[in-house]
């Protein structure tokens, strides 16, 4: 067996074991994940996989290829937390086999390995592989489709060599397109404007110079398209062009206005980037600055690293909604900056100087404290309490009766014992096995984290609701939230198709002639609302800061 095979076999047994184990030993959570897996669940109950609906309702805001792999594992495993999540723990272990090998190529065995380490090892790449969003195959999609573009580039004016670029350049181009592609089908065309700055930003910065020929870029673009027209082309062929409209108009309104009250400040995802990406994001700093680089093809690819870094880091500053995954496609250069630093620490070509050492100290210490101080303030819950927002909602989810046993200091000391060893193998020289220590401490740290704390999280932020949600399943009835929002509703009481269109008329559902009992969730608050003064809807609980309600049908 090569060396390529077996550590790439390691990578797959590794990636296996954190990622898949504990998938569905949690809720789901609103909105995205709940969002997510009810539209891969409403595909098997509709037996319609060509068209994506919420609520049995047409959803124009997401194309469907994630909800295909949903729906895929939810009709081999049942549907489930771990169905909803399965995809995407896959899509980490192919994430963590690319990398090692897409670094072998540019840097060797050795670069290869940390670049994989780096990103399984840094917490909101490792958490969002353990999670059920759409992000991790989108930008898997888009960062492929834009490396083939990269080695067409460097067949074209001979970079690299047979070995870093042996395929032919117009297979380049068509991969790239192709699987660019598929990032379109899984989130939309911003895939592809995505690459298209970064193309852009190269081209001017290298004085509009012809890397690819325009034949080239149209080929790519045509294969790009010829995917995902696969779906939309069949779609506006069969129903006209609404699906098109109503796709453009939310992604207007997501660029230009604060969707869904995610609003925020212009260097929010660099706060995101830097805290989020920790570790990686302490040592990727230090290669944005001049680092000793070979061969021509790697300086080459640390450069298209960058522009793809601050194009997509620009972009989601610019848009006005600030979401974390947004810019999660900057994980890539990231860890692969991380990887360079790691590497040039081992080659004696850099010292771990100061700044590394003060983000090490600024940034794991905040995890550090966090984490054993969560489980400490648990216990002293009447001073959060007197310190949180004094609105009924969120007082009463501090009154959860969620049990604090003191073993939840443990991740925080693990990652306490972690950041001192490797502070001291890096001080002894020994950057190698420092990064080892370091980053696979840290995908440790994460698991330990979330075992102990994401169902305590759940207990607090959402589980009086989901419970209600539950116990609706099986009952012929109307469950509603009423002044907020909530996919729980649906995926959770295994809402069937709607048969009774008024169900959507808020109107009908309060006041009207209904045909079976209505179950309302609302947030509590010191105000009464209307549920409270209508005569026929009685209130049938209160729990955790959700308030319950039912209207029986006459």
């Amino acid at each position: 067996m090569n060396q390529k095979l077996f550590y790439s076999l390691v990578l797959v047994v590794i990636g296996t074991l954190l990622f898949i184990p504990f998938l569905g030993g949690v809720r789901l959570f609103d909105w995205d994940e709940i969002n997510f897996a009810e539209c891969a669940r409403e595909m098997i109950a509709l037996g319609d996989y060509l068209h994506v609906h919420i609520d049995f309702k047409p959803f124009y805001e997401k194309p469907p290829l994630f909800f295909w792999l949903q729906s895929a594992m939810m009709n081999l495993f049942g549907v489930s937390e771990f169905s909803a999540r399965l995809p995407n723990a896959i899509c980490g272990i192919i994430t963590l086999v690319y990398l090692y090998n897409l670094g072998q190529k540019l840097h060797g065995h050795r670069f290869g390995l940390l670049w994989a380490l780096a990103y399984l090892g840094s917490v909101t790449p490792h958490l969002y592989f353990r999670s059920g969003i759409i992000d991790p195959f989108f930008n898997l999609f888009i960062f492929i489709g834009l490396v083939n573009l990269i080695f067409a580039s460097w067949k074209r004016e001979r970079l690299g060599g047979a070995m870093t670029v042996p395929k032919a350049e117009w297979t380049y181009i068509v991969l790239g397109g192709f699987v660019l592609g598929l990032g379109i089908l899984t989130k939309g065309p911003v895939a592809y404007l995505i690459v298209c700055l970064v193309l852009l930003v190269y081209w001017m910065l290298s004085r509009f110079r012809w890397f690819i020929s325009p034949l080239q870029f149209l080929a790519f673009s045509i294969a790009a398209s010829f995917v995902s027209l696969m779906w939309y082309g069949l779609d506006i062929y069969l129903h006209g062009p609404a699906l098109v409209q109503q796709f453009l108009a939310y992604n207007f309104r997501l660029f230009s206005t604060p969707d869904a009250g995610h609003v925020g400040f212009p260097a929010y995802h660099t706060i995101v980037l830097l805290v989020g990406c920790f570790p990686a994001s302490i040592f990727g700093i230090r290669a944005f600055g001049s680092l000793f680089i070979e061969r021509n093809y790697q300086r080459e690819f640390r450069r298209w690293m960058l522009i793809l870094f601050w194009v997509v880091l620009v972009l989601f500053s610019i848009v006005q909604s600030k979401i974390v995954h947004y810019s999660s496609l900057c994980y890539f250069p990231l860890t692969y900056f991380a990887a360079l630093t790691l590497s040039q620490l081992e080659e004696r070509k850099i010292r771990f100087n100061n700044w590394m050492r003060a983000g090490l100290i600024i940034v794991g210490g905040i995890y550090v404290v966090a984490i054993v101080g969560l489980p400490i303030l648990a216990h002293h819950m009447d001073v959060v309490k007197a310190y949180a927002d004094q609105d009924a909602f969120t007082q009463g989810n501090l009154n959860a009766n969620v049990n604090w046993t003191g073993w939840e200091v443990l991740p925080g000391i693990w990652l306490f014992v972690v950041l001192i060893l490797a502070f001291m193998l890096f001080n002894q020289r020994e950057p190698g096995r420092a990064a080892v220590t370091l980053f696979g401490g840290m995908a440790v740290f994460i698991t330990l984290t979330l075992w102990f704390f994401i169902g305590r999280i759940e207990g607090i932020s959402q589980d009086a609701a989901m419970r209600f949600f539950e116990r609706a399943q099986g009952q012929d009835v109307y469950v509603r939230t009423y002044g907020y929002h909530s996919y729980g509703p649906y995926f959770y009481t295994q809402k069937p198709p709607v048969t009774n269109k008024n169900y959507y008329n808020d109107e009908w559902l309060l006041r009207g002639q209904i045909d079976k009992d209505v179950l309302f969730i609302r947030k509590a608050s010191e105000e009464p609302t209307l549920l409270d003064s209508l005569p026929d809807v009685k209130k049938t609980g209160e729990e955790n800061g959700f308030v319950f309600y039912q209207r029986k049908a006459k």
